[in-house]
């Protein structure tokens, strides 16, 4: 359900039009997204926009209950990780929901996917920097 306002049209409505335990999925600049899944394409540049940013903006508009990340995440950029799960800890805090996290293989996160309403790629450039969100409700 979304939250607040987003200026990009194609994020907005598919965070508008999510149900219960929907999914979208936020990328780095090289997750393969399969050819049947909604693309929004925000990347500009190696960096632009960043992983963080585009979570921040998506947790700004959609309530979540659940992240999927890949294991390999917390060992191969633990810093990127620990930031995303400071704001994931943050919009427990705000929204005084428990979410919960799941850890996946890689090659099992990238089949996942497919499953997700869409697949938002940011410029960034940062090994496994992919999260699975799975929608809330906001009452």
């Amino acid at each position: 359900m979304k939250k607040n306002t987003l200026l990009n049209s194609e994020l907005s409505y598919i965070i508008a039009t999510l149900g219960h335990t929907d999914e979208i999925t936020i990328c780095d600049a090289g997750l393969p997204i399969p050819d049947a899944s909604q693309r929004i394409d925000l990347a500009l540049i190696q960096g632009i926009p960043t992983f963080i940013d585009t979570v921040k903006a998506t947790l700004a508009e959609m309530q979540i209950e659940g992240v999927i990340v890949a294991e390999e995440f917390k060992t191969v950029s633990p810093q990127m990780h620990d930031e995303l799960m400071t704001l994931i800890a943050a919009e427990e805090a705000q929204c005084g929901k428990s979410i919960t996290v799941s850890y996946i293989p890689h090659e099992e996160f990238k089949i996942h996917t497919r499953e997700s309403k869409a697949i938002v790629r940011t410029g960034e450039c940062t090994p496994y920097a992919n999260v699975i969100f799975q929608s809330g409700v906001v009452f």
